[in-house]
């Protein structure tokens, strides 16, 4: 058994792509006990975000396989599920007969468009869940279509994480109240909450999200990606005054950077001259020049890389588990450290044993309204 802080926490995980299954990574990872129900004859599709699971197939439309799930939900502490809106409800799995089955049960529901609004029934991506938050509008270049951020900002920023904090904000919530209740994880708000700071700072030529302007947008020449003479990229985010100085200082910049920095109208024409200066070394010599000092500096890692740059590897932010490479467990515990699980074919002796013996949160409710 896992001893991460989550240790003891019963989950049922409905098979799913995206949002659904990071959220019972990261559980799975604190060491929560994770049932995934999948459908007969799924193989796993992305082993390291399916780790950590006790798997079992059913399928949900027959009596037999509604039996066995309404046998795990009610030894569960908390049920995700990532279908359209009233699939669930149509295979007799809704919140009704769950928190019925078990009362103190946290139904997580992942969705990108949530459980209502015109657009609820819907199908859609990533993509399309940010398209109407102002997020994706400020993410490119000037005069240029946005550019899709992967699938990074909606289904895992505005998606699995907001899930995750709404289960342990209602596990927390039902230490008091004894009751489990309903989890509305809706990528839509959670990207329209990740965009909390923009929508309330005060706007301005160097504050507007407007597309490629900004300072954070990549229209300033401090804060903006740049290429190498190898070919190689590399970041600069030097902001405040201090470290600006320290940047052209140790890149030993021309002295006209030096003049108004934070002045929109000159960052054009700043941005070529420090084109031009990075693309006289390569990365490797930009890095023994920058990186490690207060010039807030980074080369661009490709993702195969990652695991090999020293701070990354020092962290041990990529663990070998089972001959395949993991992202380590985040965030991380100093007295109760996550770890990697494997995961195996035996949801079924679990849920087995889920219901013979006496649940974690079983007396915790004892007495109180």
């Amino acid at each position: 058994m896992s001893n991460g802080p989550l240790s003891g926490l019963r989950v049922v995980e409905f098979q799913g792509i995206g949002p659904g299954p990071h959220v019972a990574m990261l559980l799975a990872d604190m060491g929560a006990e994770i049932v995934r129900i999948e459908r007969p004859g799924y193989q796993v599709m992305n082993p390291v975000v399916e780790r950590g699971r006790h798997r079992i197939s059913l399928d949900l439309k027959s009596a037999d396989g509604k039996t066995v799930c309404l046998e795990a939900i009610a030894g569960a502490d908390v049920l995700i599920e990532g279908y359209r809106p009233g699939v669930m409800e149509r295979l007799g799995l809704g919140p009704q007969e769950a928190l019925a089955a078990n009362p103190q049960l946290v139904y997580a529901r992942m969705t990108g468009w949530g459980q209502d609004g015109p657009l609820a029934q819907a199908a859609g991506h990533d993509l399309n869940y940010i398209a109407i938050t102002g997020a994706l509008d400020a993410i490119g270049r000037k005069g240029e279509l946005p550019v899709p951020p992967q699938n990074l900002v909606g289904d895992f920023g505005g998606g699995s994480l907001y899930c995750a904090l709404g289960i342990l904000a209602a596990l927390y919530e039902r230490q008091t109240s004894g009751k489990g209740q309903v989890v509305d994880a809706a990528i839509v708000d959670g990207v329209t909450s990740l965009m909390s700071f923009f929508f309330g700072q005060p706007r301005g030529a160097s504050r507007t999200v407007e597309r490629g302007r900004g300072l954070l947008g990549g229209a300033a020449h401090f804060y903006r990606c740049y290429r190498c003479k190898d070919g190689k990229e590399i970041t600069v985010g030097a902001i405040e005054p201090q470290f600006y100085a320290e940047l052209l200082e140790r890149a030993d910049a021309p002295a006209s950077l030096r003049e108004a920095q934070l002045d929109p109208a000159r960052w054009d024409e700043h941005a070529e001259q420090m084109a031009e200066l990075f693309a006289t070394k390569t990365q490797a010599e930009w890095c023994a020049l920058l990186e490690g000092t207060d010039a807030c500096f980074a080369p661009v890692v490709p993702l195969d890389e990652a695991r090999d740059h020293p701070h990354l590897k020092a962290r041990q932010a990529f663990i070998e588990h089972g001959g395949t490479w993991h992202t380590a467990p985040a965030p991380r515990f100093n007295r109760t450290p996550g770890g990697i699980r494997d995961s195996a074919q035996d949801g079924e002796a679990v849920i087995a044993r889920w219901g013979a013996e006496p649940a974690s949160r079983a007396g915790q409710a004892e007495g109180r309204d």
